[in-house]
């Protein structure tokens, strides 16, 4: 009887020991990127959406690193989320998070990928858009919930992202 004491007294001190050290890690992530400015204001009175899905806000990372997932402003959080495509951006309305606004001006590109973030799915099944905040380059990954929404979505941010002001025209696979 002492023995399994003793071995679920490891066992537990083990987990805590690991909970610390994520704990530790994240509060560094946050301080390291506390660069990262506020986020857009979303609109109060965006309009209808050109298009809208639902599906999974899986993160944002910094452009071009798809495991360098950003943690402050809740960009780090993966929940349920709704995209919606408006002519002047995108509103990712998720759940047990703030919503998430790109202008459609700070939207450099947009791609079908098949993970980012510890999120791994079929070829060409995230939808990722890339954008500018500031001085920081950022790719957000969402996962729509049927697949026939994802080529709407990337058809529609195809289009916004051409007829943007200053945008680039470099949205692609």
């Amino acid at each position: 009887m002492d023995t399994q004491l003793l071995s679920l007294v490891i066992t537990l001190t083990l987990i805590a020991i690991a909970f610390v050290l994520i704990g530790l890690g994240w509060r560094n992530r946050l301080r390291r990127q506390a660069d990262v400015e506020q986020l857009p204001m979303v609109p109060e009175a965006p309009g209808e959406p050109i298009v809208s899905a639902e599906g999974q806000y899986v993160a944002s990372t910094t452009g071009g690193d798809w495991l360098d997932r950003i943690a402050v402003h809740g960009l780090g959080i993966r929940t349920n989320a709704t995209l919606e495509v408006y002519p002047h951006g995108v509103l990712f309305d998720r759940a047990g998070a703030p919503a998430l606004y790109i202008p459609a001006a700070t939207l450099t590109g947009v791609r079908l990928d098949s993970g980012m973030a510890g999120k791994f799915v079929e070829k060409d099944g995230l939808l990722v858009l890339a954008w500018r905040h500031g001085s920081h380059e950022l790719d957000t990954g969402f996962r729509t919930r049927r697949a026939e929404d994802r080529n709407v979505l990337f058809a529609a941010l195809q289009e916004l992202i051409s007829s943007a002001p200053a945008a680039d025209a470099n949205s692609g696979k």
